[in-house]
């Protein structure tokens, strides 16, 4: 779905005193803006659960590369760079996530800390 796609052309108010028709007016484009913010709300939720589904992801193999390389007599070069690539990404996308998380009002930013 695109949120920036309209479903139907926002309803235009005309005159100094509204009518009835005009307050009319006003509360379907109250339900159309409620409409696009519950779209959004559910947009975040679903990016939300895809950037923590990878960051699981990339840790979980990681994690177990790490595990087969600590019992491996003699590990490959190559699977001990691999880990050490895969605990980077995973390192990058946390931090990329928590930069990118906007801060709660009144709050401080996200990955910061205060005094």
């Amino acid at each position: 779905m695109n949120l920036f796609e309209r479903r139907t052309a926002p309803p235009q108010l005309t005159g100094a005193q509204p009518s009835a028709a005009q307050l009319t007016l006003i509360l379907q484009l109250l339900e159309y803006i409620m409409t696009a913010l519950t779209d959004l709300q559910t947009q975040v939720a679903a990016n939300t659960s895809v950037e923590g589904s990878a960051l699981a992801l990339i840790q979980g193999l990681a994690s177990q590369l790490t595990a087969a390389i600590a019992a491996s007599p003699n590990p490959d070069s190559s699977l001990v760079a691999l880990s050490a690539q895969l605990s980077s990404s995973a390192t990058a996308l946390a931090a990329a996530v928590v930069a990118n998380t906007p801060a709660a009002p009144g709050g401080p930013a996200a990955g910061t800390t205060t005094p």
